[in-house]
């Protein structure tokens, strides 16, 4: 499937990564980051590695990538949970 924009969702991706750790880093508005972030990667397995999956062509790449994701918006929401309202 080809997704149309190409690179400019690349840059799009890599500046809403950079402001996240930026947030998370300075301490302000991390609460919101950490949640954007986590939502992020939740609709990177849904919409890139879930049909990967899915598709039965026994992929590894696929489930690999879904399973990172997945560990790391897990992550970003459990940092959420302990932040305060900045």
């Amino acid at each position: 499937s080809y997704l149309p924009g190409g690179v400019l969702w690349v840059y799009l991706t890599g500046i809403a990564l950079v402001a996240a750790a930026v947030s998370i880093i300075i301490q302000k508005k991390s609460r919101l980051a950490a949640s954007l972030l986590a939502v992020m990667l939740l609709l990177f397995v849904l919409m890139m590695h879930l049909p990967g999956v899915m598709s039965g062509s026994g992929d590894q790449m696929a489930i690999i990538g879904l399973l990172k994701d997945l560990a790391m918006a897990g992550g970003a929401l459990i940092y959420a949970g302990t932040r305060n309202d900045d």
